[in-house]
């Protein structure tokens, strides 16, 4: 087992000053050596994939042809701000009553990202990537459980030739992340994570007044109404409930399909959990493999006891897996009502909960009820009809006959607990800037 020192307070301090010292140079980096540097990360990215995703799987147990995948997908990331920043933070002309105005966009500073373990490459890049070709400089509190993915990440930037101090990785624990947030040489923050570290990280910007994007759980709806293409709406569920072993803000959680076609779905969506692959995550062939740590286990067994004491039936699955390792057995709940752990919290792991609805309007109505707002996704032939519905879906994204997932391409977020803010496309880029207004006189 390896180990890890802990930066200690003359660290941080050190390396504050060397973001602040970077961050005077690097606001007026042209767009043309950002671009440079990033196409290079991009690369580097890609001719190390093997190695990244060996240690993001051997440190979070993700199978490792997701972690690959996981890898390449920050590669794109990097092509696409690499081709789109310059014109997304291009300055735009505004018609007022000066002789000229227009909207500028100029960086923050310091932008501290507080990250979880599930998608330990993706998650950094979604933020690092915007926010340094924005001109700001980026520090790393990772989860303490994926260092080895901290510094790896870190290492990327610096492989690419960006200069030192633009992106820094603090291991440090958790407790010392409110006054790291409450330092003056910290611009703004974001975080990926639960609520209540959502909650104690704005509490702490709030009191510095700090601007703060938060992605936080999920309690997602896959709804199936009675007109889908109910082959791939199993197929797509199954994969978008599983993957990751089921850690994922964006899984498809709550099955809520409508009673037509209720059991019909039911059977095949068990017969295609029964064949997936639980082992080995390192073996290409395994599809679901272990939970990343032991509290998550327990914290699963937990609301699957307690939604089957409510009336749930657990159809396959339900329990760990014996022998070593942190697995556990890919699960489907039937007969979940909305107030159940199961049809309202976030199921963090490989459990499914399915859900009658008497019909679409009802559908709409369980999928709300929970304080969450992520993702949604929607199976119906009659597309007209799911336009109308996704505006009543409380959820900072609809995917219609889709898995929901994140996309550079497209703003990705959430409301109600599921945070706010807007990661990815010009919105993300465009969360740590200044907006600022141009007006220049005499007046017309």
């Amino acid at each position: 087992m390896q180990s890890f020192q802990r930066h200690s307070a003359q660290d941080i301090e050190k390396a504050l000053l060397n973001a602040t010292e970077a961050f005077n140079s690097w606001k007026k980096t042209p767009f043309s050596q950002k671009t440079k540097l990033m196409k290079n990360a991009a690369t580097h990215l890609r001719q190390n994939r093997l190695r990244l995703a060996q240690i993001i799987t051997e440190e979070m147990g993700k199978p490792i042809v997701e972690s690959e995948g996981e890898v390449e997908k920050c590669s794109w990331n990097c092509d696409y701000y690499a081709i789109n920043a310059e014109r997304f933070l291009r300055d735009e002309p505004r018609s007022s009553n000066a002789s000229e105005s227009y909207v500028q966009y100029t960086p923050l500073g310091n932008i501290l990202a507080v990250m979880p373990w599930n998608f330990p490459f993706w998650q950094v890049f979604r933020f690092a990537v915007p926010a340094l070709m924005a001109g700001n400089t980026g520090f790393l509190k990772h989860a303490s459980n994926v260092p080895r993915c901290a510094l790896a990440i870190e290492e990327v930037f610096r492989e690419a030739g960006f200069p030192a101090g633009t992106f820094q990785t603090l291991l440090i624990p958790s407790s010392a992340v409110g006054a790291l947030v409450e330092n003056p040489a910290i611009a703004a923050v974001t975080l990926t994570g639960s609520e209540e570290a959502g909650s104690r990280v704005a509490s702490a910007a709030g009191r510095s007044f700090k601007k703060t994007v938060l992605e936080l759980g999920g309690s997602d709806p896959f709804i199936v109404l009675e007109d889908a293409n109910l082959e791939a709406a199993v197929r797509i569920g199954v994969k978008a409930r599983y993957q990751n072993a089921g850690q994922s803000c964006i899984a498809a959680k709550r099955f809520i399909i409508v009673e037509s076609v209720f059991r019909e779905y039911q059977d095949h969506f068990v017969e295609a959990v029964r064949e997936l692959r639980i082992g080995d995550p390192m073996d290409r062939a395994t599809q679901v493999g272990p939970m990343a740590r032991y509290d998550l286990i327990a914290d699963l067994e937990r609301q699957v006891r307690a939604s089957t004491e409510q009336g749930a039936r657990v159809l396959i699955g339900g329990k760990r897996c014996t022998g070593r390792g942190y697995f556990f057995e890919p699960t489907v709940l039937t007969d979940v009502l909305p107030g159940m752990p199961a049809g309202c919290e976030e199921v963090f792991g490989p459990v499914a909960a399915l859900i009658r609805a008497r019909d679409a309007e009802e559908a709409v109505q369980i999928a709300n009820q929970t304080a969450y707002g992520l993702g949604s996704s929607l199976w119906t032939a009659d597309i007209a009809r799911a336009k109308k519905m996704a505006r009543q879906i409380e959820a900072g994204q609809v995917f219609i006959n889709g898995m929901v997932s994140s996309d550079p391409r497209l703003p990705f977020g959430g409301v109600k607990r599921s945070g706010y803010g807007r990661e990815l496309s010009e919105y993300g880029i465009r969360e740590f800037v200044n907006i600022q207004t141009i007006w220049i006189g005499p007046p017309k």
